[in-house]
């Protein structure tokens, strides 16, 4: 299973599926983080947490804990033009 936190900067990514249970999956749903939504990694900090990521236009920092509750697929390198 990859996670939304194995994702390296860079790369595209559909969400397969949200794991977590109540407050804490409402809580990244309500980010906009849902099923088959398209995210984008654009940075990580420094030691590795948040996770800063472009879903449905806007920016958004994402703790490590929260992003590995998020299942992924179909990653692909974005190109430098």
């Amino acid at each position: 299973m990859r996670t939304l936190r194995d994702v390296a900067i860079g790369e595209t990514c559909t969400v397969r599926k949200i794991h977590g249970e109540g407050a804490i999956k409402r809580r990244i749903m309500d980010m906009g983080v849902t099923k088959n939504v398209e995210i984008y990694v654009r940075k990580v900090a420094p030691l590795g947490d948040p996770i800063e990521v472009t879903v449905r236009g806007y920016e958004l920092s994402i703790r490590k804990a929260d992003a590995e509750m998020v299942e992924v697929n179909d990653l692909r390198k974005e190109n430098a033009a």
